[in-house]
């Protein structure tokens, strides 16, 4: 699936690609995704370690070559997911602000 993105690609694994959102709705807004098809966080297997793994990896050295002090990481289901493929929001504010990380109608 990833060769159908035409995004300028910030990480990629054999199990991931996270690349910035098109429109983003924050100052720092990645897009992470499972390479697998899997269309909700209910449908993931969660037996995918190699998948969670490469997430939590990707998450923290985004954090860390960003210089990111205040992050989110949001997933989206049911009706609040407008894309049938799972998919993570990391997010953030230049301003550091907390409040403006707690809004999650984004």
């Amino acid at each position: 699936m990833s060769f159908l993105l035409p995004v300028d690609r910030l990480r990629e694994t054999q199990t991931l690609i996270a690349f910035h959102h098109p429109k983003p709705s924050y100052s720092f807004h990645v897009l992470i995704m499972p390479k697998k098809a899997v269309g909700t966080l209910a449908e993931f297997d969660s037996n995918d370690s190699a998948f969670l793994k490469d997430l939590f990896f990707t998450v923290q050295s985004l954090v860390k070559e960003f210089h990111l002090p205040a992050y989110r990481l949001i997933v989206n289901g049911g009706d609040y997911q407008d894309f049938p493929q799972l998919h993570f929001h990391l997010i953030s504010e230049t301003s550091n602000s907390a409040d403006s990380l707690l809004d999650t109608d984004h």
